[in-house]
């Protein structure tokens, strides 16, 4: 019986899947064309996820989303303001309804009536660019140009220092994109009545987390794959990830590193009771339905990229699938000088950021070893 319900609410999910990319299609294409080519700046075989999106005109809208204004994200602000003026006149800039709106920005508040976004800068860390998601969570999201602040982080690629030879590379239309994945998350009471609107479904860029909170008892957690029981999971929870967010939460838990040209869901136990609860990797056409067990003894907390949203008592569930409205992330190759010389690897911006990140920021397969140490222990 059980089975047989869940089996009917994925049906609704992929109905919905359906329904959703065809909408894609018409607010895609209402603010830039879909990408035409795609091509690779260090190896033909990596041509799937870098692509050039082609503008029906010059971004004329820019929105810009930073982190709380210290010193130097207000300087930041000030001298990319100046920038815009002064070389594309006439492109309007806008920014959140906040105490802190930078001087020449006009007001922009998200929803359905809010003035068409053609580009969105970031100013900050990685926690900013996962607001910037949520802002369009009921649509197409354009074109992320993203600038670190000093701070280190995957989705990060423009250090502030390069805004102009970036955003030069997007008005001479040679931007190049990463289309980031993202969840469309959408949860149900245990009437399979669903909870909110039609238009509250959350849309989310690293994971959606179930926990058990402040309980002192596992959750009970059964878990379907496209409408089929695959385990019931006693756990202190459940992660479901993208590819992008595989380096997140996940990845603490334990979860694979997964590329994020891929499209993929990673299903990650926290800290399960069974040893053999190993994580899973599904492709993107599949739906993944968690519902928290008529006999779970605490219920589940909900955290969607770091955003605590809803607690699902037993019976309650949520609706897990790959959203139609990824991020499309402006690649660091965009601003590569393929005119310059290099004796050897790869030139400035020339090099896969997820390869580079991994191996600076995480430090991949580093040996424990220090230096002094290997350079005696070579033969």
């Amino acid at each position: 019986m059980l089975s047989a319900i869940v089996t009917r609410c994925c049906r609704r999910a992929l109905l919905r899947v359906q329904t959703l990319r065809s909408a894609s299609q018409v607010t895609l294409g209402s603010i830039y064309l879909r990408p035409q080519r795609t091509f690779s700046t260090t190896n033909a075989r990596n041509t799937s996820h870098i692509a050039s999106p082609t503008w029906k005109h010059a971004p004329k809208t820019i929105l810009i989303v930073n982190k709380l204004r210290t010193q130097p994200v207000i300087l930041a602000i000030d001298a990319f303001l100046e920038h815009v003026q002064l070389t594309y006149p006439g492109v309007r800039v806008f920014h959140e309804n906040r105490i802190d709106i930078p001087h020449g920005a006009e007001v922009w508040t998200p929803g359905p009536n809010a003035e068409k976004i053609d580009l969105v800068v970031t100013l900050g860390g990685d926690g900013t660019i996962l607001h910037a998601s949520s802002l369009f969570s009921a649509g197409a999201v354009p074109p992320v140009l993203s600038f670190s602040m000093g701070t280190l982080g995957f989705l990060l690629p423009f250090h502030i220092d390069d805004f102009a030879k970036a955003l030069e590379s997007v008005y001479r239309g040679k931007a190049t994109i990463l289309n980031r994945m993202r969840l469309a998350c959408t949860f149900y009471n245990p009437d399979l009545g669903k909870k909110g609107s039609d238009g509250d479904d959350w849309q989310v860029m690293n994971e959606i987390a179930l926990h058990r909170g402040s309980s002192p008892h596992l959750n009970t957690i059964d878990i379907f794959v496209d409408g089929q029981h695959l385990t019931e999971a006693v756990s202190d929870g459940l992660i479901v990830s993208t590819p992008t967010g595989s380096t997140a939460y996940s990845l603490s838990a334990g979860g694979p590193i997964v590329h994020p040209s891929l499209s993929a869901l990673v299903l990650t136990p926290i800290c399960p009771r069974s040893l053999s609860f190993r994580p899973l990797v599904f492709p993107s056409s599949s739906v993944i339905t968690l519902r928290i067990g008529d006999r779970s003894r605490a219920p589940a907390g909900v955290s969607m990229d770091g955003r605590t949203s809803h607690v699902l008592n037993p019976g309650d569930s949520v609706n897990v699938q790959a959203s139609p409205f990824p991020v499309p992330c402006i690649n660091r190759s965009s601003i590569a000088d393929d005119s310059e010389e290099h004796r050897e690897g790869a030139g400035p911006g020339k090099e896969d950021d997820w390869v580079r990140d991994i191996n600076n920021l995480l430090q991949y397969n580093a040996t424990f070893r220090s230096k002094a140490l290997l350079r005696h222990s070579r033969t």
